[in-house]
């Protein structure tokens, strides 16, 4: 009639890992991005900051300054 005896400590504990465990396989599926992926981002975000950059229209000069 004797069961095996469970160490409550050690249960939560591993527990507690196999969520973190979970939780962080799931923050890197989301997040995770390798090198080359982040490496076109920062291209791509260049890009189109130079475009932008590139349609601005300059001051007009009305010759209304003092000289």
């Amino acid at each position: 009639m004797t069961g095996n005896v469970i160490n409550l400590r050690t249960f939560r504990k591993q527990k507690e890992r196999a969520e973190r465990e979970s939780e962080a396989e799931a923050n890197r599926a989301r997040h995770g991005r390798t090198k080359l992926e982040k490496r076109l981002e920062d291209a791509e975000r260049g890009a189109a900051e130079r475009a932008h950059d590139g349609r601005k229209l300059a001051p007009e000069d009305d010759g209304s300054a003092p000289a």
